[in-house]
């Protein structure tokens, strides 16, 4: 049953993208579930929330699996909640389709006195309703070069799980979404009842915002024992992944030489620094041109490669097949599935 609003602590409205991620979303609501109430009963005495979207029934997420909405988002009453936040779809393209219809209800609950907050590619629909002008964000690490080529003049921090900018919070997705739903229970709940259920969700810790994801760190054969330094190599060369830097400048980053930052990559992942660097960028360009209609020049860009022809020259070496043929051939599958 649903607590009426003047009795309970924090109050949520949790708008759901067609093709949402399920994970962040299951994972932000049985978070409010367990500090709902004393027990495990799921009532709603402390935590409050409705799911809406643009319409009012089923909505897919990208899993398949479909959530019952309990209105559509034109007859929420906004100044009943304390936050309102989306889900973004699987895909950041997919996030903007319905900009023009969400913008002035997004709008409406800012003037109502809700904190927007965006989950995984939820960003990426904010921006493109003018919603992040004069804020800064965090967007997953796999959409950090689409969302900077998209949106240059909106700042981007990387290695940070959410933000919060005043009225506005951005989530990277994922098991994130469980960290920040902690965090905003703890600023109307307390920390006690935010912290509750945590081991029944097997969550051991709760990570600080700016935690750094250890697995961005592997290398590209899953290996997390190379040196130090390597690993750093590797987590600036993901942030880099759209500059035209040099190697050298990798080095200079992390205080050694060229010689000696080719050596540890060798050692680790028999490579040099350079090898290293084009294959993770060219399995980037591999992941987008498969999931994205975006042109191959603006591919190319986002993994810092200027020349188009020498990009799918580089790509058909590595991959065995040009960008052109890799898209057809993904188009083929998914209008046959």
């Amino acid at each position: 049953m649903t607590a009426s609003p003047d009795h309970t602590d924090v109050r949520f409205l949790l708008v759901i993208l067609d093709q949402f991620n399920m994970l962040p979303f299951g994972g932000f609501l049985d978070k409010l579930r367990f500090s709902a109430d004393e027990e495990d009963y799921s009532q709603q005495r402390y935590c409050q929330w409705n799911i809406s979207s643009l319409k009012h029934g089923a909505i897919t997420s990208s899993s398949g699996v479909a959530v019952e909405t309990e209105f559509a988002l034109k007859d929420a009453q906004f100044e009943h909640y304390d936050y309102v936040v989306v889900f973004g779809s699987r895909g950041a393209a997919q996030s903007m389709e319905n900009a023009t219809e969400y913008k002035p209800l997004l709008k409406k609950a800012v003037t109502r006195g809700a904190t927007l907050v965006a989950i995984d590619n939820a960003s990426f629909l904010f921006a493109a309703c003018r919603l992040l002008n004069g804020h800064r964000v965090v967007v997953h690490w796999r959409h950090e070069q689409e969302f900077a080529s998209e949106f240059p003049d909106i700042p981007l921090l990387s290695d940070q799980l959410y933000y919060v900018d005043k009225n506005r919070i951005t989530c990277v997705g994922g098991t994130a979404a469980i960290e920040l739903a902690v965090e905003l229970i703890s600023r109307h709940c307390g920390r006690q009842k935010a912290l509750k259920g945590l081991a029944d969700m097997f969550v051991d810790e709760t990570r600080q915002s700016q935690h750094g994801v250890k697995s961005l760190s592997f290398g590209q054969d899953g290996n997390a024992a190379s040196p130090t330094q390597t690993k750093r190599a590797i987590a600036l060369m993901r942030q880099m992944l759209s500059k035209r830097q040099t190697i050298d400048v990798i080095a200079s980053e992390i205080g050694i030489s060229r010689r000696q930052l080719d050596r540890l990559f060798m050692e680790a992942h028999d490579t040099t620094a350079k090898g290293y660097w084009l294959k993770m960028r060219l399995g980037h360009a591999h992941w987008r041109i498969a999931n994205s209609s975006l042109p191959l020049g603006r591919i190319a860009e986002e993994i810092g490669i200027g020349d188009v022809s020498y990009f799918c020259k580089q790509f058909k070496r590595h991959y065995g097949i040009n960008p052109a043929e890799l898209r057809r051939t993904k188009h083929a599958l998914s209008t046959s599935a």
